[in-house]
Parts: C-alpha cells; structure tokens; sequence
C-alpha cells in the first residue's frame, strides 16, 4: 500500500468496520473525493482480492488489501467521482461484480422520518421495513428499521450468507433509523436484521414492517412487493361509503381460516385463494352481510388463534402469500361481501424474533413490567406513550384498510387497553398521574386512530371488543368519546347466555337477564355478538349451553335464542358452526364438524338460520332504527311467570313487527298480547315450523285485533304461542275513516 493512500484511511474506524461495529459505515465505504483524489474503500468477507472497474472507461484499477478480512482500498487520480463498480475474486477464482452499495444516498424523505419520530406519519409502512426499488437501472431492495438504541445494524439473508458484515446499515442521526439500500436482493428473499446491543451480545429480529414472513415455525422475513396486484373491486369500494349507512342490515359470520376448511382431505391449511369460493358459497347461502376473520396477521403459535402477533404488516403465511390474501379480499368483495379484520394493538408476545427488547432495550413495551406486562396472559402491552409506536400500529390499523381494502378493523382487547390494572392484583400495576387506573396514553391513542381514520378511511369501520362500562366508546372524540363506530355488546352476551343456560323451570327467577340490555341499549351503537370466545376452553358449543335431555330439546332453545337475538336492536354476529349446531367446543386444529349439515335436525337449524337472516335484511323495522329509541317498544315485559316478552320493531316510515318471545317448553293457545293499534296481524316467521324441527306451532291465518285492553294497549290479538320459540307478526294498518255514503238519484220524470 503506498504511503499516500496509507495516510488517507483511518485505521480505528476501519477496524469498526471489519468487527461491524459501526453505526456510520458510509463515512469509510464508498466512494469519496479527497484532496489527493478519489478514494475507494469496500469491505467484502470472503474476497482475496478486489478491483474498480470505470464503468465509462472500462479502465480497472486494482485494489490493495488493507484487512485479510475482506478490506479493500484505491486512491485514483481523479479531481472528480468517477462512476464504478467493484469486482472482488475469490480463493476458487470466482469473481462477483457489483455496483458499490454504499453510494447510494439516503432515500427516506426527512420530513417523513420527522413524522414518524413525532408520532404523526400514520404511513410509516412506506418508509420503514423492505421496499423493492429501482435506482436508475439498478434493481433492488431499501430496508429501513427503528432501532435507536443499537450499536449497529446489518442486514442478513439469503442473499449474503446470513453474514452481519457484508451489509452493514446506515444510522440517520437525530432519528432512531437504520437505512440501506442493497442492489440486486428480489422479491421472495428472506432476511432478518443482526442487531448489535449495548454489552456487545448480537440478536436477530424480523422486520415489524415486513410484508410477508416464512411459515412458522420459521420466522425469517421475506421480500415482498405489494404493489403488484391488481383490484377488481372498483364497485364494491365506490360505493362502500355509503354501506357505513347505520341503518343497513349487518349479519356478521366469524370464521377462522384455519378451520374453515371443507372438507377434510389431510391437507393442514387451505391456501386464501381455494378458500375464497368455499367462504363465498357458504356466507351467500346462509345470507349473512359480512365476514369476521379472526387475525391473518403473522404469528407463530397456531393456539393463539393470532391473537399473539409477530408481523403485523404480513398476512399469515400458513394461507399463502400477500396477493393470494388480496385475491381472497378481492373476491368477498366481488361477491358483495363485506369483510371486517381483527387486530391486536392491546399486547404481544415475548418470542425473542419479535418486537420484544427490539433493540436491546424496552422499545416498543414498558420496561417497568408493571406497565409493559399482561401477567395473566405472558405478554407484553405496547408503551402507548412513544410516538414511534403511536405511529406503528395507527399506520398499521389504516395499512389494512388501504392496501387490503378491509372494510372494518375489530380491535382485540380494548378494556386491556383502557385500564392500568386489567388482569392484575395489587402492587402489580402503577396508576396514572392522577391516582386513577385509566391508561390516559391509551385513551389518546384511540382516539386519534378514530380521527386519523375518520380523514383517511371514513368508509371503514372501526368495532371495539370492550368488556366493560367505559363510556362514548362510539361517542364523537370531539365530545369526549373514543370514536368508534361500534362495539361489541358483552353485556347482553353475558346476560343472555346466563339466562339461556339455566333450565326453563327456573328462567323465571332470571327474567331480568332477558331484558335488562334494553336499559342500556341506546347508550353505545352496539354489535350483538355470540362469538369464538363463548365456544372454546369449556364453555362448550351454543347447542349444548342450551338445557334438554334431549338433542331436540336443545334445538329448541337454540332456535329461540337465535331468534331474540336477530329481533332485539343492534346488530348481529355469530361463530361458524354455531348456526348448523355444532356438538364439540370449537378446536384450531381441526375443521369444524361439517358432518353435522347431513344430520336432519342440524341441516333444519342451518335452513333455519339462513331464513332469520333472510328476515332480518329483508324487514327494514329489524335494522334500520337500531340505535335509535324510536325503534323499539315494549308491549310486555313483566311476565316471568310465563318467561314471555313481547315488543315492537319499527322502520324509519312507521312500519311495524311485533315479536313474541316464549323461552318455556309451553305451548300458550289463544294467548292475549297487547298491539299499537287497530287492524290485521300477519305472522311472517315462527320458530316452531316444522320445516325448522319445531312442533308446528304457527299461526297461519290473519289475526284481526279487537277493542279489548291487554297490556296498557285498548287493542288486543289473541294468537299462538310456539313453546319455546318466537312468532314475528306484520302489522296492517287497519283504515277506521268514515266511508262516505254515495247516493244515487233516480232522474225525475
């Protein structure tokens, strides 16, 4: 090495390079002009020997090995840059030519990475994890992560041998971000980033924003272009504003993909596009208005159903790839079925290639585990006061909306979210700044998600599963609410299920659990909901929480049970194989018990279904004033003696049903109900139809009301009461007017 470019290296820094322990590798690697002229430095691990070709001249110029571990440098004669590319030969004579990586100058706008670092971006998905790019002619991949608190970080993969020292990144100052550009790395590769922690120990994490991941239990990201796949749901999302319409039907059919599958051919996963049809097959039968899938977000443990995720940015690998998943998105939409997602802000796991002590250090949860623990799930709950992790997951709850066209985010967990000591015993928790147990930090973040959605996908819902009390959950955050659209009513499922078990001898004793949710009812704009949670870990299926000493008898109660709940306002959501009567608790591994459908009084309870979903869409007075008092009425709501209620629903233009409710094994003939007024009552819907299993029970001709005080109400009908069923009856308004006589005059002679 001659003296002159001896004197221009420096040796530590070098050394930091060769060890991979530098945040700033481009202030050596490169190209960079000095005053003796143009100095080029590489570092390829494995290379004896290196070379510069100028790509203008052709002209090579040899390197000197400044490092036996792969160091190259040249001083070339130049007063400018000179434009290149590095050839590096190998101990077998190989030789590997490549455009030097390392000139390449940042490529993320500043004032995005301000917006990230000030929690504000909410498309941090298109700066951070791994962009396919193309520089000039050069084809290849930018990778950027947060990690501001690592001695360095690089880049490994297939594409390098998994060897931290040949792509080391770049730190931005002042940002927390790691940035490099890698030429010729493609779609499909796998990668991870080697972090080097304080201590000098080396981790390796996947990306949190990567866009696809290996099937577990390999747990490598992977390279994947998003931007490839073409839409053909341009109607569906046109018009998609207007189906945010509170006063439409929703019947909601919540499925797992997993165990969707049908049927069974050994196989262990259905990839998105062979279930696409099956989903569409089925939801269209059986009329439901959307889907409900439980998380496709990446995670490793299949018995966390997802709700442990690892890649929030990467549709699960167990179905296939990200376009596969937009095709399955694509194809529910071209079916006109909506689909609603799940996703998890509330907590993750600890798995050590995840978000856990990501940089070494507490990044993304609390380091005080009384604030960054769930001790009764062994998780770990986001610090929802750092701005870069505001901005992590309300850039991912609007990325599923965006780029996968999702029409409702149900979020997992809220009251987890809201309270500081969820889930936890004393001493186990630390309380806010004014004493109470309210996360303040997590009350700010939903609701600026509810705000940044309401600017970036107002035609997207936003549902919350919260289990408690917390008020304006679908308030306007501008009036102190959290802003979502709806939320999922675990009271009246608590309340009904408890009711419902109990045997009808005792339901008496009970009767207020029937209809207590109607005090509460107008309180939030509510989803129904009688979800995966109530049928899993011992709570058994819906048909066997009913009471009977027989299958039949167990139908029976289903059937009443599923008719109250698609009569009462809010509305409706229901786990796959609980409206063909599942007999086993639902289980991950396995498909659920299609076998059943074959069975007579399983494929009755399907049929009947379908037709209370049929009638629920079909009869504007059971959806369109849900959330409004003018909707619904007592007529009776006092009779525990004979566990019957009876009410009315009504449409926005005055229309009306009336629904009678027995939850006793007693068939009740000639039974008096009060009506609003005066004329025919039709009965549109009996539970107790034969073609359902029922006894027949059904009132086939026009009641005529009469003036005979029942109920506070002058108008009464005397009807049928199906044992242990519903009756839906139509009112006719019944025109009392005066007709006025006409006379005619015989003409006078």
């Amino acid at each position: 090495m001659n003296k002159k470019l001896y004197d221009l290296m420096n040796w530590p820094e070098i050394e930091g390079v060769v060890y991979s322990d530098t945040k700033h590798p481009k202030k050596l690697l490169g190209g960079h002009m000095t005053s003796k002229g143009f100095l080029i430095q590489a570092f390829r691990p494995g290379a004896v020997k290196a070379f510069v070709k100028d790509t203008l001249t052709g002209e090579i110029h040899a390197m000197d090995m400044a490092d036996e571990e792969g160091y190259f440098a040249v001083l070339i004669k130049s007063k400018t840059e000179i434009f290149y590319t590095l050839i590096y030969e190998f101990e077998d004579k190989t030789r590997e030519e490549t455009v030097d990586l390392y000139n390449y100058p940042s490529m993320i706008p500043q004032n995005a990475l301000k917006a990230f670092n000030a929690g504000t971006n909410y498309k941090a998905y298109d700066i951070l994890g791994a962009h396919v790019r193309k520089v000039g002619k050069v084809k290849g991949v930018l990778f950027a992560v947060w990690a501001p608190n690592a001695l360095r970080v690089s880049v490994v993969g297939d594409f390098n041998d998994w060897d931290g020292r040949r792509h080391q990144m770049e730190f931005i100052e002042g940002t927390g971000v790691y940035e490099l550009f890698i030429p010729d790395v493609k779609p499909f590769d796998n990668y991870k980033y080697e972090i080097r922690i304080k201590g000098g120990n080396v981790i390796l994490k996947s990306d949190p924003y990567a866009y696809a991941g290996e099937l577990r239990p390999a747990n490598a990201s992977i390279v994947y272009d998003i931007k490839n796949y073409r839409w053909n749901d341009d109607e569906w999302m046109a018009k998609r504003d207007a189906d945010k319409d509170k006063k439409k039907p929703v019947s909601i059919y919540e499925l797992h993909a997993g165990s969707f599958k049908t049927p069974d051919d050994g196989r262990e996963f259905y990839n998105y596009r062979e279930l696409a049809p099956l989903v569409i097959d089925y939801v269209k039968k059986m009329q439901y208005t959307h889907i409900e899938l439980m998380p496709v977000m990446e995670y490793p443990f299949d018995g966390s159903w997802g709700y442990q995720v690892t890649g929030y940015y990467a549709p699960t690998a167990r179905y296939g790839t990200p376009d596969d998943f937009k095709f399955f998105m694509d194809e529910m939409h071209k079916a006109g079925i909506g689909v609603i997602l799940d996703w998890v802000p509330a907590h993750f796991p600890k798995d050590a290639f995840g978000l856990a002590r990501f940089d070494g250090t507490c990044l993304y949860e609390h380091l005080d585990p009384r604030q960054g623990e769930h001790p009764e799930w062994g998780t770990l709950i986001y610090n929802y006061g750092r701005p870069e992790v505001i901005d992590f997951l309300i850039s991912n709850a609007i990325f599923w909306a965006k780029e996968y066209h999702a029409d409702g985010i149900r979020m997992d967990a809220v009251a987890s979210m809201l309270y500081l000591d969820y889930g936890k015993r004393n001493g186990e928790w630390i309380p806010n700044i004014y004493g109470g147990n309210e996360n303040l930090e997590a009350v700010e973040l939903l609701k600026k998600l509810s705000d940044e959605f309401a600017k970036k996908a107002p035609d997207v819902w936003l549902i919350a599963e919260e289990s408690t009390a917390w008020p304006k959950v679908t308030g306007a955050t501008s009036d102190g609410g959290l802003g979502f659209d709806y939320k999922w009513n675990m009271g009246w499922m608590n309340d009904f299920l408890d009711f419902m078990s109990c045997d009808p001898l005792f339901r008496k004793g009970r009767y207020n659990e029937l209809t207590f949710s109607m005090v509460y009812a107008y309180s939030e704009d509510f989803i129904l909901v009688l979800s995966h949670d109530e049928v899993v870990h011992g709570k058994c299926s819906m048909l066997n929480k009913m009471p009977g000493a027989t299958k039949a008898e167990k139908m029976n109660n289903l059937r009443a049970a599923y008719g109250f709940m698609f009569t009462h306002p809010g509305k409706k959501l229901l786990f796959m194989g609980q409206d063909f009567g599942m007999e086993n608790e639902w289980w991950e591994a396995r498909q659920i018990d299609w076998e059943l459908t074959e069975l007579p009084e399983n494929a009755a309870l399907m049929n009947y279904v379908r037709d209370l979903n049929k009638l629920y869409r079909d009869e504007p007075a059971l959806y369109e004033l849900d959330f409004d008092p003018e909707g619904f009425e007592w007529i009776n709501n006092i009779s525990a003696n004979e566990c019957i209620v009876t009410f009315a629903r009504k449409a926005s233009d005055g229309s009306e049903l009336i629904v009678v409710a027995n939850f006793t094994p007693v068939e009740r003939d000639k039974y008096k109900i009060g009506v609003p007024a005066m004329g025919k009552y039709k009965e549109i819907f009996n539970s107790d139809d034969v073609k359902y299993g029922g006894s027949g029970a059904t009132n086939p001709r026009v009641i005529n009301s009469k003036k005979d005080e029942c109920d506070a109400r002058e108008d009464s009908i005397r009807l049928k009461v199906p044992p242990m069923g519903i009756s839906v009856l139509r009112y006719t308004y019944a025109d009392t007017t005066p007709k006025k006589r006409t006379v005619v005059r015989k003409a006078s002679k």
